[in-house]
């Protein structure tokens, strides 16, 4: 590519997911109910969490950070994807751009970290019971957490300073509700193959890894159920890892989903949509999935708003 293509731009457009302004409300509409209910629906975890001291257990600690890190998550993206809904504009600056890809890819491998966290803590539990409060000290449970964020800082901190190096055309339009890393380097002028490289490499260790440890932790902790002998010791063992099960699987397929069709087809308008569910739902259900399936969680729920408790 001549240099005279390349020029130092000063801001992208964001399409979203329609260009006719008659849809423009209903998706204003839908994208904040999702947001608001995402992100009382994770503090009411954190706050449930905090005031309870029966709740002070390694498990509740990791569900905490995990609503932290998906309230932030969704904040990255949600709030100036309304404001241009609102403005009826398409604009995001190339300084806004940058920040909200580093932020994303922070906030999005926090949240896989975390669950592979809770795999493992999850496994503890249930394969070792009688070690668990001995293995799952408070000391380990804190480094568990920080090598999750600095791992996830020393990654966004490395993917956004190589799209820093880029130069990028003329054309600016990124077909997505926000600035992803993928279609970013895909607008570029430049040469991408070391920014394809490493964004693939790091996909295979940093989520291929978690995910490694999520499936390793629960064939231990499906061997150890199928030893148990009562149905209802099984269901007990298996009820106090169902709900992460659940979000783990909504989370994983979904990321998978989106990066496979992204692969497949060069529609990036269903990448869009499909982005949706990992970015947007899956936040949104979790406390619905940790608090309806939860005894300990719903007991403190009634504490809170002075329920007797059954």
């Amino acid at each position: 590519m001549q240099s005279g293509n390349d020029t130092r731009i000063s801001e992208f457009l964001l399409l979203g997911f329609s260009e006719g302004p008659e849809q423009q409300p209903l998706v204003f509409g839908l994208f904040l109910s999702m947001y608001l209910i995402t992100v009382l629906g994770n503090l009411l975890i954190i706050l449930v969490v905090v005031s309870d001291s029966h709740l002070y257990t390694p498990m509740y600690f990791f569900l905490s950070n995990l609503s932290f890190a998906d309230i932030c998550f969704t904040s990255t993206t949600i709030p100036k994807m309304l404001w241009n809904i609102q403005t009826q504009s398409q604009v995001i600056t190339y300084a806004d751009c940058i920040t909200q890809l580093y932020f994303f890819i922070i906030f999005s491998g926090l949240d896989i970290y975390l669950l592979a966290v809770m795999a493992y803590d999850r496994f503890v539990a249930i394969c070792h019971p009688l070690q668990y409060m001995v293995i799952m000290n408070p000391w380990l449970c804190g480094l568990l957490v920080l090598v999750s964020w600095l791992t996830s800082v020393s990654h966004s901190l490395l993917q956004t300073s190589m799209v820093l190096q880029l130069s990028f055309c003329r054309e600016v339009e990124i077909p997505h509700f926000f600035c992803e890393l993928n279609q970013m380097i895909q607008l570029a002028c430049s040469d991408t193959f070391l920014n394809y490289m490493v964004m693939y490499f790091a996909a295979m260790l940093l989520a291929g890894g978690p995910l490694s440890g999520i499936l390793y932790s629960y064939s231990k902790i499906v061997s150890s159920i199928h030893r148990i002998s009562s149905a209802k010791g099984k269901y007990k063992a298996f009820s106090t890892c169902a709900s992460h099960l659940s979000v783990v699987s909504l989370f994983f397929c979904t990321s998978l989903g989106v990066y496979l069709s992204s692969a497949v087809t060069q529609s990036s308008h269903s990448g869009a949509v499909a982005s949706v569910i990992y970015t947007v739902v899956t936040p949104m259900l979790n406390p619905f999935i940790y608090s309806l399936r939860n005894k300990d969680i719903k007991r403190a729920l009634k504490r809170i708003i002075g329920v007797p408790v059954m």
